[in-house]
């Protein structure tokens, strides 16, 4: 919900910029430290009637706060440091129905991150970066590792990298939680907590992702995004409600591992001198049963030097999991089972306006107000989970010529 699309534009025509370089002059450490300060506020707001917390009925409604900094320091040519952290607040109704007790701690929830990343550029147009970092909330611990590998070609008119992600992820409660202090042990809904449903706690998740960036000519532009996700260990949530027809009540049950095929394509072209049009397409299909169309269209609109307007709309269609079934309408015989509606067969749409403007105003000294980010949008599924999304993100600039 916080994370924007990178433009191939912006990518891309730094790639023509370097290219008007040669490589040797690429590599050489140039005594020009640049770094970009992003603060991101976002405020997220759904509702809806289908909470998997009360096996598939009951409310959704759900909001989250984000506040994110990233700072990125380009130490000269060849180094690029970059830090990534922030505090997601999130207030839940339906997570009240854990233990059924209204406006309990469970009720309001944070999580907290923090992700440092290096990155260095290499003769013959090499990059790689490497990451690592936190984050933390009260029912799961997540540590992540990434490596990344680019190459672009001489004339930089193309470019294709590889990064593998890693999540290694603890899904017990107590971390955040003043009272307990520590992880002790899953937290499964009070009526349910008669006995330990899993035996595990534990989940991890390797991401290999592929992109192809392509300038097939100056005003048209590809790209390729084939990815490859595993996943193992527990899948299930465990105070996830499933209530059976005989009236029987279990804790959600899924496979211990998991395997997601997305590939997506995007292309981005210029209808005219101030006007992109960027189309984005991506199927996807894992071994649960989903299947899954996504189409965007977004058409950046130039109005003049400083300010931009970018209108979007996406469209999403989904074939729901074999796992997958209403409240009380699973049989007890099944060996896996879920009432989670984001797991269901369902369609949506969203819709949202972006603004930007860049004043790239001088503050002080070397400091630069680079641009200002606003963007709204509206979600809507097929199930009425509704939501609104408004996001501010801000860049500082500062140069330091050594």
């Amino acid at each position: 919900m916080k994370k924007n699309y990178l433009t191939l534009t912006i990518l891309l025509a730094s790639l023509f910029a370097a290219s008007q370089r040669s490589p040797d002059s690429l590599y050489k450490k140039q005594r020009i430290a640049q770094t970009e300060i992003q603060a991101l506020f976002s405020y997220y707001t759904q509702d809806g009637g289908h909470s998997a917390i009360t096996g598939g009925i009951g409310t959704e409604q759900l909001t989250v706060f984000v506040r994110e900094l990233t700072i990125t320091n380009k130490r000269d040519s060849i180094n690029t440091y970059e830090l990534n952290t922030g505090v997601d607040v999130i207030t839940s109704a339906s997570k009240d129905n854990i233990d059924f007790a209204m406006s309990s701690a469970s009720r309001v929830d944070a999580r907290i991150y923090f992700n440092p990343s290096y990155n260095r550029s290499f003769r013959n147009n090499i990059k790689a970066s490497i990451g690592s970092g936190f984050s933390v909330e009260s029912d799961y611990t997540s540590i992540p590792v990434s490596l990344s590998i680019s190459k672009s070609t001489p004339s930089a008119s193309s470019e294709i990298s590889a990064t593998l992600k890693c999540f290694f992820d603890d899904l017990r409660w107590g971390r955040l939680d003043i009272a307990i202090q520590r992880p002790v042990k899953l937290i499964y809904p009070a009526e349910l907590r008669f006995k330990e449903w899993f035996n595990i706690y534990g989940r991890n998740s390797f991401n290999l992702q592929v992109a192809w960036y392509k300038a097939i000519n100056p005003r048209l532009q590809l790209a390729l995004f084939p990815e490859i996700v595993y996943q193992h260990g527990l899948l299930s949530t465990p105070y996830h409600r499933v209530y059976f027809k005989d009236g029987a009540e279990r804790v959600e049950n899924l496979p211990i591992n998991r395997w997601k095929v997305p590939i997506a394509i995007q292309l981005n072209a210029f209808a005219t001198d101030w006007m992109i049009v960027k189309v984005y397409y991506r199927y996807y299909i894992d071994d649960f049963g989903i299947q899954a169309h996504t189409l965007q269209v977004e058409t950046p609109i130039e109005l003049n030097t400083k300010l931009t307007i970018s209108p979007l709309l996406r469209l999403y269609h989904q074939k729901g999991s074999t796992y997958f079934n209403e409240y009380k309408e699973h049989s007890t015989d099944e060996q896996y089972y879920t009432s989670d509606h984001d797991l269901s067969s369902l369609s949506s749409y969203k819709i949202g306006l972006g603004l930007r403007f860049v004043p790239d105003k001088r503050m002080w000294k070397h400091f630069f107000f680079h641009e200002i980010n606003v963007h709204y949008s509206y979600y809507h599924r097929s199930d009425q989970l509704k939501a609104h999304i408004i996001s501010l993100l801000m860049e500082l600039r500062h140069l330091n010529k050594r």
